[in-house]
């Protein structure tokens, strides 16, 4: 892999930490940043490099990676504080992963294109399993020249690229995806909680409802009730995983969205307003499956 790009990545957390692990297992030179230390410490015990800013980790980069939590951040690293596209080389290639407002991905492409720089927005699905497994799946937001780009080292992170259109369309598709997801979640929860105050048994629940017409991803892959599934949060007293928080504020994206063309919304408006909830009891951190302990109004 001597003609393999030098990478960038930035923001190793839940997501980015295994995304850039499968990178740095398929072969390719990473340099890395994240506030936290030890996430950082964790990529080079795979060999990477370390680097004490983000404006030092893309210094010869040819390709700049990020995950970061909110658009906020995004635009402070790439327009703001940080100003990160001035310090990247024309010609280089950016590919954010973060979920975002489209309007903020859209502003930093054009940024990016009056420096020639190429940018895509590639939100990802697949949760943190599928981040460490290498399976997620890439929402790409960009012109297909730059996705063709990214594409050798998206197949090494995912399992499914969707091409959704220009730039920011990828952050509309990752926003109409986690508004269902909540909503599911939610349902899949109620069931549940319905089912046992019956009497019934969550685990034997959850298999008639796999295979009837209630079946979905959340009831199937992530089941939110603890001991009914392995190796998902609800297992783990609801540690890891994907955030009340960031699910909170995916879903914020959602209804600012709806409100800019006046689309009807009601079940995510109504999901939103349940996360936001549970976020203030105090689960802002936990899993977005422990919506759960809502339904239950179980102490956290």
């Amino acid at each position: 892999m001597s003609q393999a790009p030098r990478i960038a990545f930035i923001g190793l957390g839940h997501m980015g930490g295994p995304m850039a692990a499968n990178l740095l297992r398929a072969g390719y030179a990473l340099t890395v940043f994240d506030l936290v230390s030890s996430a950082v410490e964790a990529a080079v015990t795979l060999g990477a490099k370390a680097a004490d800013s983000a404006a030092a980790a893309v210094i010869d980069a040819q390709v700049v990676i990020s995950m970061l939590p909110a658009s906020a951040h995004v635009e402070s690293l790439y327009l703001e504080e940080t100003a990160l596209l001035e310090r990247i080389a024309p010609g280089s290639l950016v590919i954010d992963c973060s979920t975002i407002s489209p309007d903020s991905a859209r502003r930093v492409a054009r940024a990016a294109r009056a420096r020639d720089i190429a940018m895509i927005d590639a939100p990802v699905s697949g949760g943190t399993a599928g981040a460490a497994a290498g399976t997620l799946t890439f929402i790409v937001g960009g012109s297909t020249e730059h996705l063709e780009r990214a594409r050798p080292l998206l197949e090494k992170m995912g399992k499914n690229i969707f091409h959704a259109g220009d730039s920011g369309a990828g952050q509309v598709a990752k926003i109409c995806n986690n508004m269902l997801l909540a909503i599911h979640m939610i349902g899949t929860a109620e069931a549940l909680s319905l089912g046992a105050a019956h009497g019934l048994d969550p685990k034997v629940l959850s298999e008639i409802m796999a295979k009837s017409s209630g079946r979905n991803w959340s009831l199937e892959v992530y089941n939110p009730w603890p001991g009914v599934m392995e190796n998902v949060p609800a297992g783990r007293n609801y540690d890891g995983g994907f955030g009340v928080d960031l699910m909170l504020k995916d879903l914020g994206l959602a209804m600012e969205a709806s409100l800019e063309t006046r689309a009807s919304t009601p079940m995510g408006s109504v999901a939103r307003n349940l996360y936001a909830l549970h976020s203030r009891q105090g689960a802002g951190r936990l899993d977005f499956s422990s919506i759960l302990r809502l339904i239950e109004g179980r102490a956290l």
